[in-house]
């Protein structure tokens, strides 16, 4: 089984993840720019999954040790972010954004999203990351709080967006081992434009409906 690095790994929505692959016995590293602050979340993960197959690192190590690579990390970063660990980024990894640009990136709202010139997070990530390395669109619709919540399942399906078949089928397959998520097949990585500002539009029906846990997406009829 591929080791999930997961880079923004101490934040809600990494540290959810990593929580959710432990329960799944997916072999996962978590990596920050500080080595104490990942390990301190590794110790929050055994906490509930001792057995876990978790390490922490700084974010260039987890890179270079992992395999599937989860960009969790605030759009705002996410440029430095790809920058900072480019070099241990090679085409036998997948790169998987989880990165929404959110308004609130640019001092705006968290219920609109702005529009990178490339067409969406994804593929600015792609058109930063070396060439040769996979790029999947992933996860931008499932909420942290969900994830944290481990005594429940998390209902919800993720959309997986990528030019790359193989690696858009490893992700799908990724998420599909956490409990209660299927990952759909999204098409190529353009149509992220469109599932992340879906993001945009949960947030503003989570604060309508006063949902703090939010909301999830399910495609019905599809079996």
């Amino acid at each position: 089984m591929k080791r999930v690095a997961i880079i923004g790994g101490t934040g809600d929505q990494g540290l959810g993840l990593a929580l959710r692959f432990a329960q799944a016995n997916v072999p996962v590293i978590i990596g920050s720019r500080d080595e104490t602050k990942a390990n301190i979340a590794v110790e929050q993960v055994q906490e509930s999954f001792p057995q876990a197959d978790i390490k922490g690192m700084d974010n260039n190590a987890a890179v270079e040790n992992g395999e599937i690579i989860l960009l969790s990390v605030p759009y705002k970063y996410m440029a430095d972010t790809i920058k900072s660990i480019k070099s241990e980024l090679t085409p036998d990894k997948i790169v998987v954004s989880l990165c929404v640009p959110l308004a609130n990136a640019v001092g705006g709202r968290p219920t609109q999203v702005v529009s990178p010139w490339e067409g969406s997070a994804a593929e600015q990530a792609a058109a930063m990351v070396p060439k040769g390395v996979p790029l999947v669109g992933a996860f931008h619709n499932v909420c942290a709080a969900r994830l944290l919540d481990i005594e429940n399942t998390v209902d919800n399906d993720v959309v997986v967006c990528s030019d790359d078949k193989d690696a858009r089928q490893e992700v799908m397959a990724l998420a599909d081992k956490i409990d209660g998520v299927r990952g759909l097949n999204g098409g190529n990585l353009c149509n992220c434009r469109i599932v992340e500002s879906m993001t945009a539009l949960i947030i503003g029906m989570n604060i309508r409906y006063k949902l703090p846990k939010g909301m999830g997406v399910r495609f019905t009829y599809l079996y």
